[in-house]
């Protein structure tokens, strides 16, 4: 079973690449992140006509959205709201096999990492806060779960590409990196990329739109993850950063695909 996930920062802008994944990768389950349509514009049908006719999308016009598509039946889907907003962050399906997959969109957070000074740090904040309680009362560690998605956060000092540099950055500031590991406690998550790349070694899944030459500079953040629960920690086989596809087109998105293997 392969499950992958990728901020794709509107699918019908980007709806090219995305073919060119599930042809090239060939993923089970295609998570999807900052869709930016509403759900009767998303290409639900394109997508169909190459195998993935199960779906789940939830989405709204300009911004936001999460989908998750696959070749596998999806059961029991879940659309979920967090801080009192209805923004489209959050989804879960389960698979054939009794896995449960989510997806989630954390907010951002702007640019101003003061919670006074900047509410879309604030709302970052709630809604990590927020992420910790819910997942706490949704599982225990021996439930088979699969969370993906653009956290927003790039945890490790190596998950940056300046540990010093970054630390008063929005994506690497204690106040969020604090946060997302409360996050991870909750079901005592397990970080897949890392058990395939240590954490002593670079690893990043974005890089800045600002970036001239993104592969030359490679000031990059790893601020999209997959993580899953001890239930699965024997079935992961491999896991990849797709790093090429930053690179796939003139307009690519800022955030390149990832995945997981289970046995």
């Amino acid at each position: 079973m392969r499950i992958a996930s990728w901020n794709i920062n509107s699918v019908r802008l980007r709806l090219d690449l995305v073919i060119r994944f599930l042809e090239e990768v060939a993923p089970d389950v295609l998570c999807l992140q900052e869709t930016k349509t509403p759900d009767e514009h998303f290409p639900a049908a394109a997508l169909a006509e190459r195998g993935y006719g199960h779906q789940l999308i939830h989405g709204m016009k300009g911004y936001n959205g999460v989908a998750m598509v696959a070749r596998v039946p999806l059961s029991a889907p879940q659309r979920h709201d967090h801080c009192g907003r209805q923004d489209c962050r959050h989804i879960g399906a389960s698979l054939p096999d009794g896995t449960e997959v989510h997806t989630l969109y954390v907010p951002s957070g702007g640019d101003v990492p003061d919670i006074v000074q900047n509410e879309k740090f604030a709302h970052k904040l709630q809604f990590l806060e927020e992420m910790a309680d819910w997942w706490a009362g949704h599982g225990v560690p021996e439930r088979p779960l699969v969370l993906t998605g653009d956290l927003n956060v790039a945890p490790g000092e190596h998950d940056v590409w300046s540990h010093r540099a970054l630390l008063e950055v929005v994506s690497h500031t204690p106040a969020e990196t604090e946060r997302l590991a409360a996050v991870q406690a909750t079901l005592g998550w397990i970080d897949a990329p890392r058990r395939f790349v240590p954490p002593t070694q670079k690893l990043y899944s974005w890089w800045s739109y600002r970036a001239r030459d993104w592969a030359v500079s490679n000031r990059g953040r790893r601020i999209d993850h997959i993580w899953v629960t001890p239930a699965l920690a024997g079935r992961l086989i491999g896991s990849e950063i797709l790093c090429a596809a930053r690179g796939w087109a003139p307009k690519p998105s800022d955030h390149v695909p990832l995945w997981v293997d289970l046995a």
